[in-house]
């Protein structure tokens, strides 16, 4: 412990406070509040409750049921990857010393610490144990979206609107919870990558960090994706579905 305080700097403990920062504060810039819904967040949201609301009128929902497997295989595609990941970081700390002597050669900062370097290396793993995590908890809730399209009642044996609504609005929220679930443990990677310039220099870790969270900012909010999503989307679906005050403002859908 001695050896680490002596080993890490104030540049250090500075690049961790921005990445930190940077990591758990986008999360909520990016998915609370009125920029949240302008983002690519709260869109994408308005086409699954879209999604949710014409799955009723299927009497057999099996492209919906296809559509929320691709879902889920892209997912646990992840999950896997980021086992093997997990894995080889920790097989990292039998090669420490190789570590040592290659951050030396390559002269790019002023001291080694045996201790610092596996600092780094823990806070990899931590990141993607969480980016893990997420990426596990997306796929289950996809399985509850599963069940819920199992459930979802047929447009013509539908009680009333008000059940209509409550229905779709479960299945986009559910729908919306896994998605951004899967986009937190995405964002994971990202920063993770970030991190990986820490081995070089602390500097760069700043500017690093500070790089992907603008890009990260792009995409959401700047990106060809968004607007094409904003532009493209029918404004009927728009008016009557995500910005409704009242249930009185919906119109008669079902017949």
């Amino acid at each position: 412990m001695n050896e680490l305080k002596e080993a890490i700097t104030l540049v250090d403990i500075i690049a961790l406070i921005v990445f930190f920062s940077c990591w758990v504060g986008y999360r909520y810039f990016a998915e609370l509040g009125k920029r949240g819904r302008e983002g690519l967040v709260g869109i994408t949201h308005e086409y699954r409750l879209q999604w949710a609301m014409e799955s009723t009128a299927r009497e057999i929902p099996v492209a919906c049921g296809s559509l929320t497997g691709n879902l889920m295989n892209s997912v646990s595609f992840y999950a896997s990857t980021t086992i093997y990941i997990i894995a080889g970081l920790f097989a990292l700390f039998g090669t420490i010393d190789q570590l040592e002597v290659l951050t030396v050669d390559m002269h790019l900062t002023d001291r080694v610490s045996r201790e610092l370097i596996q600092l780094k290396l823990l806070l990899l793993i931590f990141i993607f144990i969480t980016a893990y995590f997420k990426f596990t908890w997306s796929l289950r809730q996809f399985n509850f979206l599963c069940i819920l399209i199992g459930g979802t009642v047929y447009e013509k044996n539908m009680p009333n609107k008000e059940h209509w609504l409550k229905i779709s609005k479960r299945m986009a929220r559910i729908n919306s919870q896994a998605g951004n679930e899967f986009n937190r443990g995405i964002r994971s990677y990202y920063y993770g990558i970030a991190s990986l310039s820490w081995f070089i220099h602390p500097w760069l870790f700043i500017a690093a960090t500070i790089w992907v969270t603008g890009l990260l900012y792009h995409r959401d909010f700047h990106s060809k994706a968004l607007k094409i999503l904003r532009d493209e989307y029918p404004p009927e679906y728009r008016d009557n579905y995500f910005f409704m005050k009242k249930e009185g403002d919906i119109k008669d859908h079902l017949k």
